[in-house]
């Protein structure tokens, strides 16, 4: 029988900035949704850790995270 003892999941998401609109009002939408982004973590009880988050230079925002898979142990992935 196995059984997960920890478990965590690296993602890098890129917040793009939508291309109908003006880019200062599509600049702030990309800082809402990741501000958005990070409550529902918080909001959601996610063990994770933010490792790099950056503005590109068109306003768009790209996050390197690790983060907790499903409600697995996150064992020692966060330290």
């Amino acid at each position: 029988m196995k059984r997960v003892k920890a478990a965590c999941i690296c993602q890098t998401l890129h917040f793009m900035l939508k291309e109908d609109v003006e880019q200062s009002y599509a600049v702030k939408l990309v800082n809402d949704e990741v501000e958005s982004y990070k409550k529902s973590l918080e909001r959601h009880n996610t063990k994770h850790k933010i490792v790099e988050e950056t503005v590109q230079p068109d306003g768009s925002v790209i996050i390197k995270i690790i983060k907790q898979y499903n409600q697995s142990p996150v064992g020692e992935y966060l330290n």
